[in-house]
């Protein structure tokens, strides 16, 4: 009876399916519109076969006619008006984000969650041991099944919609009101412009259309819009921005501030689009603080877009920026699928979360099942699997674009080594230590007993210390609120550090820190369905932290070993793009033999590990390998011990079951004992864990670490507020959270000031004394001058010195007749005057004055560039030789504070300039300030200057040839170049340089030069130097398009060759890696032949990752008197150097050139960041005078 009413109600289910489907084809061979058809979703196959899109006729009945809805059909106007209605209620259904269309969908909402279920099952009481169960009829279990696959297959076609059409490009666009903010910046439009005004028009016409307002703007240098306004939508205002769009220009930077100054005073716009193709001028902390002020009290969504973003800095800046205001995020590119976007990362949890709950019930009902549930369950694991996040991960047909690191990554361990809190001194015992003070017993006599040292309730405080003593600790507020704001600059650096940790290949790989790196990759049967992520996460760090390495190779393993090398290979482009085509070659096959990877990596490509350092194994694997795990880690430790060798282990979570068809391996282990595996193989090899997911970072050895560093922090704060709170019970004083205001202060100060005070009795005055002294004593006229000279005051405000007994003055000077001190030369008459018992003076010999301090020197500084090396264009405009090093202007012998012992006064004095000149403390020596803010200011404005040619010299050597091969200096060089096989990738760039360099340097300087290559053996292009005209450099730029790349490299044999040339000055090698013989025979001959003739040997590497190498190079430089010029960071450097001219010196941290190794660049480099930190240092200068200097005015008051 049951069966026969469930099938009566799914035949009705599919009847009344096929009404709606005959209503909807009638309606459209009324409008004769197949638009309609697709707009509603209804295929025009599902009743049979029908005639150029007609239905069948044995549907069409009148009794299926839907009720009249005030909209029938009888003109052309009536039918446009009931498409209209019809699309709007589609558009309208369609057009929700995917928060609002989950509180309708989601499994909660639908009922579809684990509690859901236990609701329909009934409580029943065993009757053995007493317990409640709950039972289930199949029925139940089947239909809540079913529900959730429906489910999933409606958040992957809601997946599929979101993909399609400009949603793809843009993501959902929200809200009725709607501002654009487009990104036409040089670097974002200038090569894809045509592709971005399609798509912005593809925009205007599905999504922007159906809006009630709208408001344009382009942003670049400056800034562009249609209207000033935003504007109601109609025919000729989507006319209009069409045409804005097309005229889109590239426009200089990203001046995203700008754009948001403009749009954020419309407070009309309930939503902003931001399209952003490149990194804002402005950090996030800024643009999310600018917006979140704008928008205070009204409710704006904000929608960010990042356009085809070559690398992650501009996506991981807007992604933190919707975070903070709490908006939305979209990533587009057109190489493959949107994997991180706001919308589909819901969907892609809630789809996750369905899949858990029918693994938990399959787990809940384990032998309740028939061939036909079985069957269905298989299904939906099949339909799961196609709307996974991996088929959202970018497609990887395409070859890998490289980054070169800027800095050497280091784990999140020696990085605290710097940056630490104890690193900083912000220990909480470093900053109380020097005001704690350790409790006293002693034993008193008079007493008889032993008394212990009481503290100031009022000021000091008992405190545990961090060996478990107790100590006095006087307790300052404002030092120590000075200290919590510390510690919360040192939390937001230790959260970006964890962000940085968490984005890229470091969320699947860590931090790759060694020089020489072997990658394990597990390729066991059970990662099939992962193979995408296995390949995207190799991708990553082959792009990312693979480049700046000397040395790679990858081994995967199953059950067989495969590996990419049989040794490894230098870590070049090249190499990288082959070991890409190899991974994408992989299949997974077989268990995890582990063991025998891991003895073919230390057994063969780590067989000279002794013998280097900075040495690393990473292994990315899903689960335990096959042998034990006692054997494993008693071989990583012995093969680890004793080296610069660590092993470390990126595990990917699987969430999924076993196939049951397919091979399962040797041994399983639950997620959280293959961690605790992996985690003992990790510490026995010193090496680091880190376990990762589909949903992100599950635990990292990196990022714990530095969590704990900021719940130490935390912790610190804590026990500060804790000492602050118990001195105000104490005190019974109530402190402000904040302290006391500065101005408030200030009040303060000058209310304590007015108050009367008592005076003191007056007192005869040292004049008067002086006087009486002089009338009672004629030593003769040396003495009455000294004498004279003492009444006069040291400065222009100094005070009358205070007076002293008549006794004490004459023993004063009794006291300095005896002493020793050269006193000056000064001839001066001294008498009484009519009036009283006065005494005047007349000068008869005048003291020499002294040396009046210098001014701030103007720097002359040459206009046109000279042909000299970094030293030797140092030595004659340094910082040095210009006379504009800080400490030499601002802190002579004379700053020095000094305190001397008065004897009359039995205590040390401080110099008379002392409450003249403000004083800081330099390098543990007190110092005073003699420069005025003035001379300051202009003495920042020389720095600038010269900061400016520097920069502009910069520039000059990282242009032309000379980005390559340096400054030719002599008139009379050889240049040697390396044609070995090695070169043969970039053999065509060298020839492009160095005909640049033939024309551009040797003929412009009319040099005498030769050419000579070198690999197996060597080529002369002529038998002597010739003179550099234009038919000998047209001849050279022949002779040099004819290299061929071949062979190994013998340098030794071309620099004897180059020494026989007669009158050669200099000779420049190019080459890009270490000699076929020994590296100190190489030295041993050169010094030889130098002996009979003094050749300068200036060395240039191209392309050239080996350390050893490179270290040879300089060696051959520095010991025959020539420079060492590596082609390294020549574009950071550019970009560095432009950012410098445009944006200033203000901050000594940003823009930074990048780490130069070449000698020219890196002397210069090193003078430009000597110079900044002298900027920074005269600008804080400058502030703290003008801040003395008011508060002197205040004091005065």
């Amino acid at each position: 009876m049951e069966r026969g009413r469930a099938r009566w109600l799914q035949s009705g289910g599919r009847l009344s399916l096929s009404t709606m489907d005959v209503q909807t084809r009638k309606m459209a061979q009324l409008l004769d519109n197949d638009l309609f058809l697709e707009k509603v979703g209804v295929s025009g196959g599902s009743d049979g076969p029908s005639e150029r899109g007609l239905p069948s006729r044995r549907n069409v009945t009148i009794t299926d006619l839907e009720l009249d809805n005030g909209l029938l059909v009888t003109h052309v106007n009536q039918t446009q008006d009931l498409l209209k209605v019809q699309k709007n209620k589609v558009h309208s259904s369609e057009m929700q984000t995917t928060e609002e269309w989950l509180r309708i969908h989601g499994l909660e909402s639908m009922q579809l969650t684990l509690e859901d279920l236990i609701k329909k099952g009934t409580f029943v009481l065993n009757a053995e041991n007493a317990t409640e169960q709950i039972e289930f009829t199949a029925e139940t279990v089947v239909n809540f099944e079913s529900k959730l696959s429906e489910v999933m297959q409606l958040y992957h076609q809601r997946i599929q919609w979101l993909l399609e059409d400009s949603r793809r490009v843009f993501g959902l666009i929200k809200g009725t009101r709607v501002g654009l903010l487009v990104d036409v910046s040089d670097i974002s439009c200038g090569p894809r412009l045509l592709d971005f005004q399609k798509n912005l028009l593809c925009l205007i016409d599905e999504q922007l259309c159906y809006k009630k307002q709208l408001y344009f703007l382009s942003f670049g240098t400056e800034i562009s819009f249609p209207w000033e306004n935003p504007t109601n939508v109609n025919v000729h205002v989507l006319h209009k921005a069409r045409q804005w769009v097309q005229e889109l220009k590239p426009s200089g930077g990203c001046n995203l501030l700008k754009g948001l100054k403009k749009v954020l005073t419309k407070t009309d716009l309930n939503s902003l689009v931001l399209v952003v193709g490149c990194c804002p001028d402005q950090s996030s902390e800024i643009l999310s603080d600018y917006i979140q002020q704008c928008t205070l009290g009204r409710k704006l969504l904000v929608h960010a877009v990042t356009y085809e973003c070559s690398n992650h800095v501009p996506p991981a800046i807007l992604k933190n920026l919707t975070a903070v205001v709490g908006g939305r995020y979209h990533c587009y590119s057109s190489k493959g699928e949107n994997y991180d976007s706001s919308d589909i990362h819901l969907l892609l949890l809630e789809s996750q979360k369905a899949k858990a709950l029918l693994n938990r019930i399959k787990q809940i009902f384990p032998g309740r099942t028939h061939d036909l549930l079985v069957t269905r369950m298989q299904e939906i694991s099949t339909d799961f699997a196609k709307v996974m996040p991996a088929n959202f991960l970018p497609k990887h047909e395409s070859p890998l674009v490289i980054q070169m690191p800027t800095f050497l990554a280091k784990t999140s361990a020696s990085w605290l080594k710097t940056n630490g809190l104890k690193a900083k001194k912000l220990s909480l015992y470093q900053v109380l230590a020097p005001n704690a003070f350790s409790p006293v017993e002693e034993f008193v006599p008079i007493l008889q007993k032993t008394v212990s040292s009481t503290l100031h309730e009022r000021a000091m405080m008992q405190f545990e210390w961090h060996d478990g003593t107790v100590k006095n600790v006087h307790v300052d507020p404002p030092i120590l609120y000075h200290y919590q704001k510390q510690l919360a600059r040192m939390v937001r650096i230790y959260e970006k550090r964890i962000d940085w940790l968490s984005v890229g290949s470091r969320r699947i790989w860590g931090t790759i820190c060694e020089r020489r790196v072997v990658i394990l990759v597990d390729m066991s049967v059970i990662n099939s369905l992962y193979i995408i992520y296995i390949q995207h996460s190799l991708r990553l760090l082959l792009e990312e932290q693979m480049s700046n390495k000397d040395c790679f190779n990858i081994i995967a393993f199953g059950s067989d070993i495969t590996a990419w090398k049989p040794e490894m290979v230098p870590s070049v482009p090249d190499n990288l793009q082959s070991a890409w085509r190899w991974i994408l070659s992989l299949q997974c096959k077989g268990s995890r033999n582990f063991m025998s990877a891991l003895r073919r990596a230390t057994e063969v490509d780590f067989k000279d590990k002794d013998e280097h350092g900075s040495q690393g194994i990473y292994v990315l694997t899903t689960g335990v390998p096959d042998q034990e795990m006692h054997a494993v880690s008693a071989y990583v430790a012995e093969v680890c011990g004793g080296c610069d060798l660590q092993l470390h282990v990126c595990l990917f979570n699987i969430t999924g079951d076993l196939d049951n068809s397919s091979i399962i391996p040797a041994r399983y282990a639950s997620p959280n004992e293959t961690a605790s595996i992996f985690k003992e193989i990790v510490r026995a090899a010193n090496g680091r864990f880190h376990w990762f997911g589909e949903t992100g970072i599950y635990e990292s050895d990196d990022i714990s670490i530095i969590m704990s560093e900021m719940e130490k922090a935390v912790n610190y704060s804590q026990k500060c507020a804790l000492l602050v709170e118990s001195l105000k019970q104490c005190s019974g004083s109530k402190f402000p959270n904040q302290f006391i205001p500065e101005e408030d202060l200030k009040m303060l100060l000058k209310k304590e000031k007015s108050r009367p005070q008592k005076l003191p009795s007056p007192k005869a005055t040292a004049v008067t004394l002086a006087r009486m002294n002089t009338r009672d004593n004629c030593d003769g006229e040396k003495n009455a001058a000294i004498r004279a000279l003492t009444w006069r005051p040291t400065s222009a405000k100094a005070e009358i010195p205070p007076s002293q007994p008549l006794k004490e003055w004459s023993q004063a000077g009794q006291k300095k007749k005896h002493k020793s001190r050269k006193q000056p030369e000064i001839s001066i008459s001294v008498f009484y005057l009519d009036k009283g018992k006065n005494v005047g003076a007349v000068y008869r010999k005048y003291p020499k004055t002294k040396a009046v301090r210098r001014s701030v020197p103007f720097a002359a500084l040459p206009k046109e560039e000279e042909m000299c090396s970094s030293k030797e264009w140092l030595s004659k405009h340094g910082l040095k030789k210009l006379k504009l090093e800080l400490p030499r202007i601002m802190f002579g012998p004379e700053c020095l504070h000094q305190k001397k012992m008065v004897e009359s006064l039995h205590k040390k004095v401080s110099a008379r300039y002392c409450t003249i000149f403000p004083s800081v403390e330099i390098k543990g020596t007190v110092r005073h300030l003699q420069l005025q803010p003035k001379e300051l200011e202009e003495y920042v404005e020389q720095l600038e200057r010269v900061l400016q040619r520097y920069v502009q010299r910069i520039q000059w050597l990282l242009s032309g040839s000379r980005r390559l091969f340096g400054t030719i200096l002599e008139t009379k060089v050889c240049i040697l170049i390396d044609t070995s096989g090695s070169t043969d990738p970039y053999l065509q760039q060298v020839t492009q340089e160095l005909t640049s360099l033939i024309w551009e340097q040797l003929r412009k300087n009319d040099a005498r030069f030769n050419l000579l290559r070198f690999a197996e053996n060597t080529e002369a292009w002529q038998e002597c130097l010739v003179e550099a005209t234009d038919e000998t450099c047209h001849d050279a730029v022949q002779w040099v398009s004819k290299f061929q790349a071949y062979g190994n490299t013998c340098i030794l044999k071309a620099l004897q060759k180059a020494f026989s040339f007669q009158d050669v000055e200099a000779l420049y090698v190019l080459t890009d890696g270490k000699p076929d013989t020994s590296c100190s025979l190489v030295l041993k001959e050169i010094e030889k032949l130098r002996k009979k003739q003094t050749i300068k040997i200036h060395t240039i590497s191209f392309n050239c990752a080996d350390r050893g190498a490179n270290e040879f190079l300089k060696k051959l430089a520095s010991h025959t008197g020539g420079r060492y010029h590596r082609c390294i960071g020549d574009v950071d450097g550019q970009l560095a150097a432009h950012r410098m001219l445009t944006e200033g010196f203000d901050d000594e941290d940003d823009p930074v050139f990048p780490f130069f190794e070449g000698d020219d660049l890196k002397k210069l480099a090193q003078e430009v960041a000597k110079a900044r930190s002298f900027l920074i240092q005269a600008k804080s200068f400058r502030l703290l005078l003008e801040k003395w200097k008011l508060d002197q005015k205040d004091k005065s008051l």
